[in-house]
């Protein structure tokens, strides 16, 4: 009886070492189900930075097996909230909710899930500080809204308008600005940027800044009217690219030469501003931040198996996303970014994969080696 008992424990003690060994090799242990995210996207559907936007996401989840649906809100704030609404009501609710403070829509977004399972994640641009200041942080009074991940757009204004303002090598000049959408925080932050540069460089006039709602042609009907008032000014400062294509057309009718005698600044990463970076038709080139939603998808696929991303950088992140390019890291960029799946593999940035990671530090350097 008892040779029986002990051969039945070594046999069980070899099932379960075996077992362990499996797993082991097998590396980590997967989440109770594939993550399932919605994305509340602010922009157009065909809106070039919103569609290279949600690519990179896709990328992200189809390497991390999450689910990811998209639900676009058309730049129509009214109608993005709408949407959410209907999909609280009808379902099915998805484990996350993926969201844009737009046109300052984050609190309202907060109150309409604040008590459902969906767990909330401001992506981009999160609650301004007089927002926080009435709804709190993120863990706070919306429990569920369980953290955020956006870029420094303060310090990419900055940038833009010093990497311009060197180009007068200290000479006096003057600047027009074409800034994005008042009520949207990353333009304003951008504009804010554009000032602290200003700030430092008295000897540089503001002529104007007029709000080119971050379209071509908006943009490039202001500069036919401002470029004929102040002929002058050699700097444009402008808050994305295609604003800055659209007064860089203006400039052109009007005989004016990029990079000659009239200087452009612009910001995103579509292949056309890539291209003009490399062809010289920009002065200055700012990128990146086209990854964060599918840096986002990293973080959640980790908290979904039980590593809080809180632990690893914070539960809200200002990461350094935004980099100037100069024409050989622009030709690099646009080179990755034809490579299906953008030439990497998401699960080397996640902590599930990579126990030893202690900080995110996310970045575009994986898309410029």
């Amino acid at each position: 009886m008892l040779k029986s008992v002990l051969h039945w424990i070594s046999a069980a003690c070899l099932l379960t070492l075996s077992v362990l060994t499996a797993a082991a090799w097998a590396g980590p242990t997967p989440a109770r189900s594939p993550a399932s995210v919605v994305f509340l996207n602010p922009g157009y559907t065909d809106e070039p930075f919103w569609v290279g936007y949600t690519e990179f996401m896709q990328a992200a989840a189809a390497d991390l097996g999450m689910q990811l649906t998209v639900i676009n809100g058309e730049r129509d704030h009214r109608l993005l909230l709408q949407r959410a609404r209907e999909l609280l009501d009808k379902g099915p609710l998805p484990d996350y909710l993926l969201f844009v403070n737009e046109m300052y829509t984050a609190p309202e977004l907060l109150r309409m899930y604040a008590n459902s399972p969906v767990k909330l994640f401001s992506l981009h641009s999160t609650l301004t500080p007089e927002q926080q200041q009435i709804v709190g942080r993120s863990r706070e009074q919306y429990r569920n809204w369980i953290g955020s991940l956006i870029p420094n757009d303060e310090q990419a204004g900055y940038w833009m308008a010093k990497g311009l303002i060197a180009r007068l090598e200290g000479e006096p000049g003057s600047l027009l600005a074409f800034a994005g959408l008042r009520n949207t925080p990353s333009s304003s932050l951008r504009e804010e940027g554009l000032r602290r540069a200003l700030a430092e460089h008295p000897q540089v006039r503001l002529q104007s800044l007029v709000y080119g709602e971050w379209k071509r042609q908006r943009a490039y009907e202001q500069a036919q009217l401002l470029l004929p008032r102040h002929p002058e000014t050699q700097l444009i400062w402008s808050a994305n690219d295609e604003m800055a294509f659209g007064v860089m057309q203006a400039a052109l009718e009007l005989g004016r030469q990029p990079n000659k005698d009239i200087f452009l600044s612009a910001l995103n990463n579509s292949e056309e501003v890539l291209q003009a970076r490399i062809d010289n038709q920009l002065w200055v080139l700012v990128g990146g931040h086209f990854t964060l939603g599918g840096w986002a998808m990293v973080m959640l696929h980790d908290y979904h198996a039980g590593l809080d991303f809180a632990e690893r950088g914070g539960k809200d992140r200002v990461d350094k996303l935004f980099t100037p390019l100069d024409a050989s890291q622009a030709a690099r960029l646009q080179k990755r970014l034809r490579v299906k799946g953008y030439g990497l593999d998401f699960r080397q940035f996640s902590a599930v994969y990579h126990p030893e990671i202690r900080d995110y530090g996310f970045s575009v350097a994986p898309l410029l080696q």
